[in-house]
């Protein structure tokens, strides 16, 4: 069994293309006000989206591998998260998104710690505001080794946080999992582990 994590799949979201600028869109697919030109053209590459990013989830996972999806998983409808589930390999634990309301996402999860190679996790799909002043949250931030988050899309792909932890500033590394950054495909703990080590010696920005 192979541990994978993933966030804001956003399935059948044909706007998150336009917001996120995510390459399944065309110049000529939107108007000067970036309104879609048709709602054909708009179907069509919502599908090409739904294709290709279960067609790298699947590439990746085994019917034994988890899969960590650090929400917005799929737009809202009910049962549409069983519908878009039956098509993907593994087994999904689903840490819930803001998105992830009356889309049939059944999870009581928001948050949670992990641990994976003798390292301490906070897995969480907004990350922590900068600067977060004294919480419950920032206690456990401070706490844990790194963050593992989703939400911001292609903003960023980690960052430096900083949060107030008994009484002290405290800064984690937060590593964004979100598709827009990691090819449209989940990514392996160890491949994240791997990164993280990266971030840590300086050799990526």
């Amino acid at each position: 069994m192979n541990i994978f994590f993933s966030a804001d799949y956003h399935l059948d979201h044909a706007n998150i293309i336009k917001f996120c600028n995510r390459p399944f869109i065309h110049k000529e697919d939107v108007n000067e006000d970036l309104e879609w030109i048709s709602p054909e053209v708009k179907e069509r590459r919502c599908q090409e989206m739904n294709s290709t990013i279960i067609k790298n989830h699947n590439n990746k996972l085994s019917e034994n591998d988890v899969l960590y999806h650090v929400g917005d998983f799929c737009f809202k409808g009910v049962g549409n998260a069983v519908y878009w589930e039956q098509q993907l390999n593994g087994n999904i634990v689903h840490i819930r998104g803001n998105h992830d309301k009356n889309n049939g996402v059944k999870t009581y999860i928001t948050h949670c710690i992990m641990e994976f190679g003798g390292m301490t996790i906070y897995v969480t799909h907004k990350p922590p505001e900068q600067g977060q002043m004294e919480t419950l949250e920032s206690h456990i931030i401070g706490m844990c080794d790194f963050i593992i988050c989703g939400h911001v899309h292609n903003s960023w792909k980690h960052k430096i946080i900083e949060v107030w932890s008994h009484g002290c500033r405290v800064e984690k590394i937060a590593i964004n999992v979100g598709v827009d950054v990691w090819g449209f495909e989940p990514i392996s703990i160890h491949s994240i582990l791997k990164y993280l080590a990266k971030v840590k010696k300086g050799y990526v920005k």
